[in-house]
């Protein structure tokens, strides 16, 4: 087992990548610019600054931060009532505390909102440390969140997991030099990916799974 263990918020944790997908909807139609699979790949997993750069790329007659403060206001009116948990988000690191592991959340959404999920679904006791791509200088799938995680926990890259459900997730963390698990949520593994990554998992429960079997 490894000395720490790396987090991603949406779509891992939270079934809430569903959720920004539905308000992304709403939001290209109040914009006038068809919504696509492939614009919807593209934004997966990105920050601030790089979410309105792929906005931007797609629909250049757009005001892309305007959308994107649409879509997000939409999302956190939703998650003030209710964050839903995925299967295993509370027991994975639960599993990895109780055996000396350090943890961490390592997400592209905003810090402040990322708090307030942890805190309303009762898992802020569970990690060590919460990074935001707002504290570094590139969004995935640059490596640099998942490197400050590891940082903050005190451990090597090459020591940690990295728990990812996007594509952009996954090259980010691989990119790192962790050991980078793709659990699927809406996005399915790309050959890349099932090369790269050290395991694909359909829950959290199947990595702890894999975890106490000593396949990982």
């Amino acid at each position: 087992m490894k000395n720490g263990a790396i987090f991603d918020m949406d779509g891992l944790l939270f079934d809430t990548e569903r959720l920004y997908y539905k308000s992304m909807e709403e939001s290209t139609r109040r914009f006038g610019v068809q919504h696509t699979q492939e614009f919807e790949d593209a934004l997966a997993g990105t920050n601030g600054a790089q979410a309105v750069a792929t906005i931007h790329s797609f629909f250049p007659a757009v005001d892309a931060h305007a959308m994107l403060a649409d879509c997000t206001a939409r999302v956190r009116a939703w998650l003030e009532k209710e964050v839903p948990l995925k299967p295993g988000a509370r027991e994975l690191p639960a599993f990895f505390r109780a055996h000396g592991v350090r943890t961490a959340v390592a997400s592209s959404t905003e810090k402040d909102l990322v708090l307030h999920n942890l805190k309303l679904a009762g898992l802020d006791g569970l990690f060590d440390a919460v990074v935001s791509g707002q504290e570094v200088a590139h969004g995935k799938p640059a490596p640099d969140v998942f490197l400050h995680a590891a940082q903050q926990i005190g451990c090597a890259p090459e020591n940690c997991y990295v728990f990812e459900d996007s594509v952009s997730g996954c090259r980010a963390g691989i990119a790192a030099g962790c050991a980078t698990v793709m659990v699927i949520d809406m996005f399915q593994p790309t050959e890349e990916l099932r090369t790269g990554c050290a395991r694909i998992c359909e829950s959290l429960f199947d990595v702890q799974r894999a975890i106490e079997a000593g396949e990982l």
